[in-house]
């Protein structure tokens, strides 16, 4: 029932996503009433599906904190159950982020030895595509929390991009081993030392987020969250600034007619419902964060997202990196971090 074409664009999403994963099933959490003509309007969906009534839904500027003592039979929280109950393998909501994170942590806890969990999502590149954590979950971290990060970074680029030895790097306010405060350069001094040092490539810098310097780029969620929204906010800006530059005049226009099918896979390439589904890593099963303001496709690519995740057992691997990961960040000394 979360984001602002809902349950519509859900439904419709679940039908584009079927297509990819054929064998996928579905639990609709939701307004009976309303979930089941749009089901039923869909045969492929409706053989794949089954529909769970909730009476109540999280809305959009719930406190996270009211969302998880009143929202015990709200559809958000009743899927999170189903995962936990393995009814379901994952979970996908456009709903509330604060109250999903809460919920999902609240339900389903942490994997051990992780402390907090992360949220982490794609980045389009120009080497193609990086994955990037934390955007928001955790605005303070210690060194354990990046490095943690680090290993969750890299199980996701191997589970989901396909890389066989995914590269890692710090974001910081300079590629120098001196640069930054304790925290990050502690961080980097357990990679050096730890199993994952061949792929670390140290501190990077903001710039090489597009670059696709990193497969990986791990920072606070702070940082993070700033960097997402300032990509974010760019993309759309450019976007206005070639759609007024091609309105400019005659031969702007006319120019427009001969490079509109490059503009077009431009369009495409940079397309935020391709880049939709935000991960939370580091919690016992899966759950994946839709963009409140997608559309189907894009609903459907985090379904898409969850599926890949779910079918490749990316919990599994990240507890197997953790395992040896961790006796590496134990033996680092603070003396380590170069200050």
């Amino acid at each position: 029932m979360g984001g602002d074409s809902a349950p519509d664009m859900v439904v419709e999403g679940a039908d584009i996503a079927l297509r990819r994963f054929p064998d996928t099933g579905f639990l609709f959490f939701g307004d009976e009433a309303r979930l089941a003509p749009l089901v039923a309007a869909r045969p492929a969906v409706a053989a794949a599906s089954a529909i769970r009534h909730a009476p109540d839904a999280i809305s959009g500027d719930a406190k996270p904190s009211v969302a998880l003592r009143a929202g015990r039979s709200s559809s958000m929280r009743l899927a999170i159950d189903a995962v936990r109950a393995g009814e379901a393998d994952g979970v996908v909501s456009a709903g509330n982020t604060g109250a999903l994170m809460a919920m999902a942590k609240f339900v389903l806890k942490t994997l051990a030895t992780i402390d907090r969990p992360a949220i982490a999502s794609f980045f389009p590149t120009l080497r193609g595509e990086s994955v990037m954590l934390d955007l928001g979950a955790n605005v303070d971290c210690t060194a354990d929390n990046l490095v943690q990060f680090a290993v969750m970074g890299d199980a996701f680029a191997r589970t989901v991009l396909g890389v066989v030895q995914p590269t890692i790097g710090i974001l910081n306010v300079g590629s120098e081993d001196l640069k930054g405060h304790d925290e990050v350069r502690a961080a980097a001094a357990a990679l050096r030392a730890g199993p994952l040092a061949p792929q670390f490539h140290g501190f990077v810098e903001g710039n090489d987020i597009t670059a696709g310097t990193t497969d990986v780029v791990v920072t606070d969620g702070f940082t993070g969250n700033v960097a997402l929204k300032t990509a974010e906010g760019t993309a759309r800006l450019y976007s206005e600034f070639l759609r007024g530059a091609f309105r400019s005049s005659l031969s702007a226009k006319l120019g427009y007619l001969f490079a509109r099918n490059a503009l077009a896979k431009v369009r495409e390439r940079l397309d935020p419902r391709r880049y939709n589904g935000a991960m939370f890593l580091g919690l016992n099963g899966v759950v994946v964060k839709s963009h409140g303001g997608t559309d189907a496709l894009g609903f459907a690519n985090a379904i898409c997202v969850a599926a890949d995740m779910v079918a490749n057992g990316i919990n599994d691997r990240i507890r197997d990196d953790l395992g040896k990961v961790v006796p590496a960040v134990a033996l680092a000394a603070p003396g380590d971090a170069g200050g």
